[in-house]
């Protein structure tokens, strides 16, 4: 891993958090991702299962974490399980994790290999009347392989059927929902790198350039600072590339008089930033590029100070399409007839801002949380509204990542230029 090692503590207290809201008498078990295949004997590169790291802070492959806080022994209150590196594996990929190291990265004491797993397993498992298995409970998932996590919830169930299976993603969503401070010191180092990338390409666009150049500039940055790179597929997407959301090739040239949308950010010890800026390629916005820029920045500020205690993610987004709804008619591209004729399942915004405003943000850039739960202090949302013409070959988002405080939001990305003149002077 590149980060700088993380403070156990970190760890030590998700896990006492998450013990506390067990069942009595239960065991908790959390595995690790697996290394995807590509082809041949090529893989993909690792990333860790999100609530195994958020309990121990152990990033890599073949890892199962056990908790068992009503256990009679202490040894086994905690158990960590994890590759032992052989000659071979020492040779050809570097020595994995050694027990004692496995403990200093965790504040777990029991340590074993993970071959013995089923051995210890067995020791304990009877003692217990509940099994807590997680999974991926995303309301936006779509996954069509099993994964790792479905492969040994299948194998525990079958081979313990009489024991009362239990889910932790309810737990884990609750518990990630709220960043404590190291996560949030994390959180805003990930959104230092990334503000490091955004300015070295203040001066790098122009036009002529090429997308996928955008692209490799600031992923430089980006692991020169110690990220493992993107915390999720960036888009640079000019002209008429910017009115499709999730653009991903990134392989178009950037011409003169058209805007180029940023939607790029850094990741760091696994928690993600998630940025958008808007550039002039030129370095200079039109008169209209400019009204629309400003509309979506005008919302982008209202927005964010509506992220408060107290408040619901639904009602915020009903108050923000209103504010959307204004600068729309202001632009010209709604009129109050429209809104006052469209039916509330979609309401007339919707036809030129058609994704939500915010979103949690965590170890996943679309992190865990129930939108239904009121906002708290602690919790990390992006504020991302847009604005996006297909008729003009003009799309403009803004996004910062903003900590919701008991004195009011904190914005991650401050200092981050976004205002137009100031982006024009940058790029000057």
């Amino acid at each position: 891993m590149k980060y700088s090692a993380i403070d156990p503590q970190l760890f030590i207290e998700n896990r006492k958090r998450f013990a506390a809201s067990l069942k009595p008498n239960s065991i908790a078990l959390f595995v690790s991702n697996d290394i995807m295949p590509t082809n041949a004997d090529g893989a993909m590169g690792f990333v860790q299962n999100s609530d195994l790291f958020y309990l121990s802070g152990i990033d890599q492959e073949e890892t199962i974490l056990l908790i068992y806080p009503d256990a009679a022994s202490g040894l086994h209150k905690e158990i960590l399980f994890v590759k032992e590196t052989s000659e071979t594996i020492a040779i050809w990929e570097g020595a994995k994790l050694t027990k004692a190291q496995a403990t200093i990265t965790s504040g777990i004491k029991s340590v074993y290999w993970i071959n013995h797993f089923e051995q210890v397993f067995q020791t304990i498992v009877f003692q217990a009347e509940h099994i807590y298995l997680n999974s991926n409970e995303h309301n936006r998932k779509y996954i069509f392989i099993e994964t790792a996590e479905m492969r040994f919830a299948k194998t525990i169930t079958q081979k313990y059927p009489l024991h009362k299976i239990e889910r932790s993603a309810p737990i884990m969503h609750h518990l990630r929902a709220v960043k404590s401070i190291p996560e949030i010191d994390l959180i805003q180092h990930a959104c230092n790198i990334t503000e490091k990338g955004f300015r070295r390409l203040l001066k790098f666009v122009k036009p002529g350039v090429m997308e996928y150049e955008i692209e490799a500039e600031v992923i430089h940055e980006f692991i020169r600072n110690r990220s493992r790179g993107f915390a999720y597929g960036p888009i640079i997407a000019s002209g008429a590339n910017a009115c499709v959301l999730h653009y991903t090739e990134n392989n178009k040239e950037c011409r003169n008089g058209d805007v180029i949308l940023l939607d790029v950010a850094a990741e760091y010890g696994n928690y993600a930033s998630d940025l958008t800026r808007s550039l002039p390629v030129n370095g200079k916005f039109t008169k209209r590029q400019k009204e629309v820029y400003n509309a979506v920045l005008r919302v982008m500020k209202a927005a964010t100070k509506m992220l408060t205690v107290g408040n619901t993610i639904t009602e915020y987004h009903k108050a923000v399409g209103q504010l959307m709804e204004k600068e729309l008619v202001d632009l010209g591209l709604l009129t109050i007839n429209d809104i006052n004729t469209t039916g509330n399942e979609l309401p007339a915004y919707k036809k030129y801002f058609m994704h939500g405003t915010s979103h949690f943000l965590g170890l996943d850039v679309h992190d865990v949380g129930d939108y239904n739960r009121k906002i708290e202090a602690g919790m990390v949302f992006t504020c991302e509204p847009g604005i996006y013409i297909p008729q003009e070959n003009l799309g403009i988002r803004l996004e910062n990542n903003i900590l919701v405080t008991a004195n009011g939001p904190i914005d991650l990305m401050a200092n981050i230029p976004i205002e137009a003149d100031e982006i024009e002077e940058l790029m000057c």
